[in-house]
């Protein structure tokens, strides 16, 4: 078979469009992410990130530390999710896609272990692959580099 211009043309362009599309699909915070631990490095859990209807929410969809109860529950936690298992928590609440900037905010982060939630802002980085996920109260605050799992 022989290749015209236009098809060789057409094929770039295809292949440029599904090249650009993948990228741009992981520039967001949906997807399996793993949590590490900011003092020794151990990944933590893991947390699943999904949308609906334009609002990010995430779930404890497994604890990954080697010592880490199955049945926890979230004893320190306020509000709805007193006493209900780590397994299948939802964490994250309500953070929505900032206009024009690969960054989701303004939703709630919950720390299970203090049973605080804090103020949620979320930016992909190096292309996806990694989430900086920061949670604060007014001015003081916290930033988490979660990994993609693939």
């Amino acid at each position: 078979m022989k290749f015209t211009r236009t098809m060789v043309r057409s094929a770039l362009a295809l292949s440029a469009i599904c090249t650009f599309a993948s990228a741009q699909a992981q520039m967001t915070p949906v997807g399996n992410w793993h949590n590490i631990d900011d003092k020794t490095g151990e990944i933590k859990s893991l947390i699943q990130i999904t949308e609906s209807n334009g609002a990010v929410t995430g779930r404890i969809d497994k604890l990954l530390r080697k010592e880490a109860d199955q049945k926890a529950v979230c004893k320190e936690c306020t509000d709805d999710r007193k006493d209900k298992a780590l397994l299948g928590l939802e964490i994250i609440r309500g953070a929505r896609k900032a206009a024009d900037k690969d960054v989701w905010e303004g939703g709630k982060i919950l720390d299970p272990e203090n049973g605080k939630d804090y103020t949620l802002r979320m930016t992909p980085i190096e292309g996806g692959k990694k989430l900086e996920v920061r949670g604060s109260i007014a001015f003081f605050g916290r930033t988490q580099t979660w990994v993609r799992v693939p």
